[in-house]
């Protein structure tokens, strides 16, 4: 038999004194401070931000960032990414005094931003570091032999990235960079040499002078020398280094996050941990044809849709590189291209 109901039955829901309304519009920061992320670490944030002169905060001149600020990230912005080289806005306790805490509460448009994908499958980015003008791709000649694969995954990235790629060769003491010259020389990307003296300094200027003034990121496998490049461009980094396992040719990780240091003179320099691998699932079929530029002007001319395989009919590619026009390298780096392109979209 059904209740029935009368007035007296009603109860009232209890009023909750002192509950706020839930709003749709969030606070107004314009009272927040720049400032540009240089090392991320379990949730907290370094962050350095500019004085008051109207410099910009990823000026690395002495006078122009005057505190270091430890932020974390407003509830909002939990699910985005943030990491080195990002320009920040930040609210709370910007002194940079010991024991304070800053809010990081808006990430500033990106100029740029270098990611990569666990493998060609993964549909996850992974968010490297923002606002690079440099990508300085580190390969060693010898202990570890280059890993051209390795290297035409990262001008890829760069390529998509807009990012400006530079190959960095070390360990020339031991074995010439005769062989990596060859293979990019068509390329149009910049080789640079790292010499360094036996007490770890720089002998020739032209890598400090490639990342004066720039924000620059360095990549590479473990063991080709990445921080010890590091420590030599900026002394004060003290970036562990580590040696290659002799069974399997492989250096360990000396560097276990990304930070980035300020270059004596103005620019930034970010070290990153050493890759094992470059996944590219997030780079479209013509931004990864786009990298090997000693070869595009040849897929012009092939079939629409041809996929530009040996056995594409039609395909321009194999006779552009047989009449020397890619350059020494065109054999492997058509190759290259070729294992590339079912990775793509």
């Amino acid at each position: 038999m059904s209740r029935i109901y009368r007035d007296e039955d009603y109860r009232p829901r209890p009023n909750r004194r002192g509950s706020r309304p839930r709003t749709k519009n969030r606070p107004n920061h314009d009272a927040a401070v720049e400032g540009l992320v240089t090392a991320v670490d379990r949730g907290r944030y370094r962050v350095v931000v500019a004085d008051g002169t109207g410099a910009s905060p990823d000026d690395s001149r002495s006078d122009a960032a005057t505190s270091k600020v430890t932020a974390v990230r407003a509830s909002h912005l939990r699910k985005d990414a943030v990491v080195p080289g990002d320009i920040v806005k930040l609210v709370g306790d910007t002194s940079g005094s010991k024991g304070s805490l800053a809010r990081l509460v808006e990430i500033t448009k990106r100029r740029t931003l270098l990611r990569r994908s666990a493998d060609d499958t993964d549909p996850t980015e992974r968010v490297i570091v923002a606002n690079v003008d440099v990508m300085g791709i580190v390969t060693a000649t010898e202990d570890p032999e280059p890993s051209f694969g390795l290297i035409d995954r990262a001008l890829t990235a760069a390529f998509d990235a807009g990012i400006t790629p530079l190959l960095i060769v070390t360990k020339t003491d031991l074995k010439p960079a005769d062989e990596i010259i060859r293979r990019f020389s068509a390329t149009g990307v910049e080789i640079v040499s790292s010499g360094l003296s036996p007490d770890g300094r720089l002998t020739d200027a032209a890598v400090f002078d490639r990342l004066h003034g720039q924000i620059s990121v360095l990549i590479g496998h473990s063991g080709v020398g990445k921080s010890t490049l590091m420590n030599a461009l900026v002394p004060r980094a003290e970036r562990a280094t580590g040696h290659v396992n002799d069974v399997t040719g492989r250096g360990r990780h000396t560097s276990s996050s990304a930070v980035c240091l300020p270059l004596d003179g103005g620019g930034w320099l970010v070290d990153t941990p050493g890759v094992r691998s470059f996944g590219l699932a997030h780079v479209d079929r013509d931004t990864l044809i786009s990298a090997f530029p000693e070869l595009v002007e040849a897929t012009a001319e092939c079939p629409r849709g041809c996929t530009h395989q040996a056995d594409a009919p039609g395909c321009r590619l194999d006779a552009w590189v047989s009449e020397g026009n890619a350059g020494p390298g065109g054999v492997s780096r058509l190759k290259s291209l070729r294992r590339l392109l079912p990775t793509t979209g």
